[in-house]
């Protein structure tokens, strides 16, 4: 699976953007999940959302409530809506996919800024 991950930028204190995670070279239905990660400057990578093929959901404590993972099988696409951001939330964020035999892809991230 080839991802791209698109959408990110920089927003002011408060605001919202939305991150793409296109997939291509194999169908959304043989995904078993999707996952995003951020990896701040000196900081280990960490977990922000997850959704399976059954579009159950999963969130990080710190973005509980302001993020929000959603799918679109027609389009291969996962998306990341990112509201009421925080300087915290700056990071280059990266897609993993996860397929049903196991094996792990990642994208090569965006950028995430959050600053006056």
């Amino acid at each position: 699976v080839q991802l791209q991950a698109s959408g990110g930028g920089l927003v002011q204190p408060g605001g919202s953007l939305r991150l793409s995670c296109a997939a291509s070279g194999r169908s959304m239905y043989a995904i078993k999940a999707v996952a995003w990660y951020r990896q701040a400057p000196g900081n280990q990578r960490e977990l922000v959302a997850t959704i399976t093929r059954g579009d159950i959901t999963n969130y990080g404590d710190s973005v509980k409530g302001r993020y929000t993972i959603s799918g679109n099988s027609a389009k291969n696409t996962v998306y990341l809506q990112m509201n009421n951001l925080e300087p915290e939330d700056t990071a280059v964020y990266y897609c993993k996919v996860t397929d049903t035999t196991g094996f792990v892809s990642w994208g090569r991230g965006t950028q995430v800024t959050v600053s006056s």
